[in-house]
């Protein structure tokens, strides 16, 4: 995997790649900078509103940052989606993590 800076680089040359947008939310999930995951999560979504994972993991950061409410909605939008593009196994991911929610 790419670093941040590596794929802030990427993402200058091509501010519309919801891959990169995604990644860099991914980065900075996973070192606890789950503000900044959902702001990057939110840029992939207006980028590409069909990628069912952002929805996934932007409420995995919501829920970390006890806003279980908005990380709800966010599983309830991602289950839409998921169902509209026939993406089974983000359907059932989002669908399990709704319901322990």
């Amino acid at each position: 995997m790419p670093s941040l800076e590596q794929l802030e680089r990427l993402l200058t040359l091509d501010p519309a790649d919801a891959f990169v947008l995604y990644a860099i939310a991914q980065e900075h999930a996973k070192v606890g900078r789950h503000a900044q995951a959902v702001e990057f999560y939110d840029r992939c979504l207006a980028v590409d509103p069909n990628y069912c994972y952002a929805y996934y993991h932007k409420a995995k950061s919501q829920q970390h940052m006890d806003r279980e409410p908005d990380a709800a909605a966010t599983l309830r939008a991602g289950v839409d989606v998921a169902r509209r593009v026939g993406d089974a196994k983000a359907l059932n991911e989002m669908q399990g993590f709704l319901a322990v929610l």
